[in-house]
């Protein structure tokens, strides 16, 4: 039954990290491929990846995490030496959202539209931030109403506080 689970639980995680990776690189395409032609100039692109950059390296922390967790879910604590560069990214990622969100305002477009999709893609990278740092926010629709009030602490800071 524990060997059921685990297996149960490393094919969530699987899909949870390629999901994640996944995600990372069809943003950054839609990015690259879709919006930056639409955009006026080099500082409205300047600004898009001001606020996708932060997105894009929580997204990819988050894949890497739930690939690399499929190693001791169920079976061990998350080995120290990985926790000890979660722990690092936790602080780390404060700080690119903020040097993001000053490059947002530095070079915020002069068009409404333009300006409020690119705050709204750096406000995503902040609810991820906080998805996986600070409480879970992401359930499955239905339940998110119900679930999400409670604040439950997220997979990754729990994997962080049982690592030895």
């Amino acid at each position: 039954m524990v060997e059921q689970r685990r297996k149960s639980l490393q094919r969530r995680y699987l899909s949870l990290g390629l999901s994640e990776l996944a995600a990372a690189g069809v943003f950054a395409a839609v990015a690259v491929s879709v919006v930056m032609p639409r955009l006026a100039g080099s500082h409205d692109s300047a600004a898009l990846w001001s606020a996708l950059a932060p997105w894009l390296v929580v997204l990819v922390q988050a894949g890497v995490y739930w690939l690399l967790a499929r190693g001791w879910v169920e079976q061990a604590p998350m080995p120290a030496r990985l926790a000890t560069l979660y722990r690092a990214f936790r602080v780390l990622d404060i700080a690119v959202l903020a040097v993001g969100l000053l490059g947002v305002l530095i070079w915020l477009p002069d068009h409404f539209v333009a300006a409020a999709a690119i705050v709204v893609v750096w406000a995503f990278g902040v609810v991820e931030y906080v998805n996986y740092f600070v409480a879970r926010l992401a359930y499955p629709l239905r339940r998110w109403p119900f679930e999400v009030g409670r604040l439950r602490t997220p997979q990754l800071v729990r994997d962080l506080h049982s690592a030895r």
